[in-house]
């Protein structure tokens, strides 16, 4: 944005025009800076002046469902239309019209993105087939799904941006599924501001949040912002119990005029009690087909899983005089996990409940991750042209500790169809080092956006890593290894055409280099993911940018690529083993479109289509739907109606499944969900600037749905049936 001042009489007297300039950080905070006052004497005009703004900002407060900008595909502050990859951005306004309270929840309603459970605590995030096997923070990648990452509350996010096909250039190593990156929020107001809400809802839930941001000094220079959180619930599921609490920290401080320092801290502790592992068996033992009601869990009533997450961030950035900016940032993680668990293998007998032992097991999971990183980025002149130019460093180093624990010999399980969850708890053998691995990541990246003309446009760069990954000799591993990957180049290749002022066509290319977690039938880990992902659409920027489209057109080549080895199981786990198979593609389409249709009107559409095949032509990864369609709208009313907001939305999903053995005649069976839709409403009523009071229903006309990925555990969960949630606000 460019807003000239021109020849503007200033009066005896008159102080200098104070210019405000935004400078944007990495996770896109933005702050205010002034310039120096220069006089003006009387009859004189003050020359040209140039207020610039970069593409990115805090969504918090705009009201919109898009906002002009992301970082996240290229590390360079883009629109969204100049961004040659598919982005989806959920702004703060969105994640609190449809209650997105869980990191979970954002992913299963965002376009081309597809979440399934695989018990009360993890979950799996696929998109274009792929899984996406990191989360972001700030743009740091956070590897782990067993700690509550998929459960992470989204209470302390500005907004999550979604970039979907290969994403390497950015976080080092990646496969060509989707990015999730988690943009914090900031103390950037200069006067006390907050809010305060209540929530009550289904299964006794009641949370409550506090959101408090205050000047620190009387110029408003130090900044501080604090976000305490706090939730009980029980579940649709016997025995089930979720206490959350969650506490966020940072302080922003102006340094000078040009830097500014950014740091803080936020831990999360959730406590689950009567957790389900897994899920409910599938067939009975004659062969034929379970169908549980919901509530049915295969839980002790001593089950528990706790996870505990920290997180410590520091930021200095500094612009220069020639508009460059530099960041230095330093992050810390400690995520921690505590299980005891009951879980029933076998076939049930239909008329006696007869046939179900007890899996019980302890774990105990402590990851650390530290990184550090130093980015530039800013304006060059080459050939009478103005382009743009980011390079950056990452360093960063992940450690994994697994710890496993037997249990006493139980008694049977008896009638399951009885099961009450009253089981005795057996008495834990001392842990056990199930696996230690330690993986260490230096890269370095350059990205350079070159105008070639007015309307065409070239962004190129390459990210250079090193990896590494050392473990030692455990009850999972039977050898202590090493492997290392040096030297790996992940090329970038992204070009774009104005075809108007408002819509582009775009191409990108990009390399796929992603060590994979998953192990094969001895507990190696299997080859690193390697490939190629082509994608080219067209964008459009309507109503002054008030409203995103694209379309896109993708194509996957990959070789090492995981599929389950049939039944088999990781030794000493009850996980399942993979190989990998090479020359799989994958193509597909995806439509959408974000932001206000009309003055009071908002709206989120996105469809997603795809096909992926292994090199003999048969279907892989089908056990996350190929189908999706992502809708949500909200509407204002106007006249004497404007305090009354109401909304909705659906989720549709094509038909998923995975391959078993038909234990009736040794045959393979595709056993899935169909396909299905689950609506939401939503109601919002503004009684005063300060109060509101929000109503969201969920599962409005419940539905019943496999919800896991049944291909995991080879049992089955269910969504959550209708609920309701009701939240009270109060903004100070």
């Amino acid at each position: 944005m460019h807003i000239k001042l021109s020849h503007i009489p200033l009066r005896r007297g008159a102080l200098a025009l104070q210019m405000a300039v935004a400078s944007l950080t990495l996770g896109g905070a933005a702050h205010a800076q002034q310039a120096p006052a220069a006089p003006a004497r009387d009859g004189q005009t003050l020359g040209l002046v140039t207020v610039t703004a970069g593409a990115t900002g805090p969504s918090e407060g705009s009201g919109s469902y898009t906002t002009s900008g992301s970082t996240s595909a290229t590390g360079l502050n883009l629109s969204i239309r100049d961004t040659p990859q598919s982005v989806t951005v959920i702004t703060r306004e969105r994640l609190d019209d449809q209650a997105l309270q869980t990191v979970f929840d954002v992913v299963n309603s965002t376009t081309g993105v597809s979440a399934k459970e695989i018990d009360s605590v993890r979950s799996y995030f696929y998109a274009r087939g792929f899984q996406i096997d990191k989360i972001q923070l700030d743009g740091i990648p956070m590897p782990g799904a067993n700690e509550g990452e998929a459960k992470a509350d989204t209470i302390i996010y500005d907004r999550v941006e979604i970039v979907r096909g290969a994403t390497g250039l950015m976080s080092g190593t990646g496969n060509p599924s989707a990015s999730i990156n988690l943009i914090r929020k900031h103390a950037d107001s200069k006067v006390f501001a907050g809010s305060a809400s209540l929530g009550l809802g289904s299964w006794d839930k009641r949370n409550g949040v506090v959101d408090l941001s205050s000047p620190l000094n009387k110029e408003g220079t130090i900044r501080g912002r604090v976000v305490i959180s706090a939730e009980d619930k029980d579940n649709f599921i016997r025995l089930e119990n979720t206490k959350k609490t969650l506490a966020y920290g940072v302080i922003d401080a102006d340094l000078t005029p040009d830097t500014r320092l950014s740091f803080g801290f936020s831990e999360q502790r959730d406590r689950h009690r009567g957790n389900q592992w897994a899920g409910l068996p599938i067939f009975y033992s004659d062969g034929t087909r379970t169908d549980w009601d919901r509530s049915t869990t295969t839980a002790a009533n001593w089950n528990f899983w706790n996870t505990k997450q920290r997180t410590a961030f520091a930021t200095v950035e500094h612009r220069l005089a020639n508009q460059w900016k530099l960041q230095f940032t330093a992050n810390h993680r400690s995520n921690t996990g505590d299980q005891r668990l009951n879980w029933m293998d076998g076939m049930v007998d239909r008329n006696t409940g007869l046939g179900l032992e007890p899996w019980i097991i302890g774990y105990g999971v402590s990851d650390k991750q530290n990184d550090v990183g130093f980015t530039a980025s800013g304006p060059f002149e080459l050939l009478g042209r103005k382009h743009e130019l980011a390079v950056g460093l990452l360093h960063g180093t992940h450690k994994t500790l697994w710890l496993s624990s037997d249990a006493s010999v139980l008694p049977p399980i008896g009638d399951f169809r009885a099961w009450t969850g009253n089981y005795p708890e057996p008495k834990w053998a001392p842990y056990q080092t199930g696996s230690f691995t330690r993986d260490t990541q230096t890269s370095a990246y350059a990205m350079a956006r070159l105008q070639a003309t007015d309307a065409l446009k070239f962004i190129v760069g390459s990210r250079f890593t090193n990896w590494e990954r050392k473990g030692d000799q455990a009850l999972w591993t039977a050898n202590a290894f090493k492997i290392r990957h040096n030297g790996e180049i992940t090329p970038y290749v992204g070009a774009l055409y104005d075809l108007t002022p408002h819509t582009s066509l775009y191409a990108s290319y990009t390399s796929i280099f992603d060590p994979q977690n998953y192990r094969d039938k001895s507990g190696t880990y299997i080859d690193p993911l390697k490939g190629k992902a082509l994608e080219a659409g067209v964008k459009g920027e309507l109503f002054d940018g008030k409203l995103n489209t694209s379309f896109a057109l993708f194509q996957i080549k990959q070789d090492n690529f995981a599929i389950p080895d049939g039944n088999e199981v990781i030794p000493n786990t009850r996980e399942q083993a993979y190989k990998t198979t090479s020359g799989t593609k994958t193509k597909g389409y995806e439509f959408e479109l974000s932001g206000e249709l009309l003055p009071g009107w908002s709206a989120s559409l996105g469809w997603s289509q795809f096909d992926s095949e292994d090199a003999s032509g048969k279907d892989i990864n089908t056990a996350h739907p190929h189908k999706m369609l992502k809708a949500y709208t909200k509407y204002r009313l106007p006249g004497a109606w404007s305090k009354l907001a109401i909304g909705g939305g659906v989720n549709w999903e094509g038909r998923s499944y995975a391959e078993f053995i038909d234990p009736r005649n040794g045959k393979p069976l595709q056993v899935g969900q169909d396909s299905y839709a689950v609506a939401s409403l939503m109601a919002h009523y503004q009684f005063s600037p300060q109060l509101s009071l929000q109503v969201n229903v969920n599962n409005l006309f419940d539905k019943k749905y496999y919800a896991n990925q049944i291909d995991t555990f080879k049992n089955i969960t269910f969504g959550a049936p209708r609920n309701v949630l009701a939240t009270l606000k109060y903004k100070f």
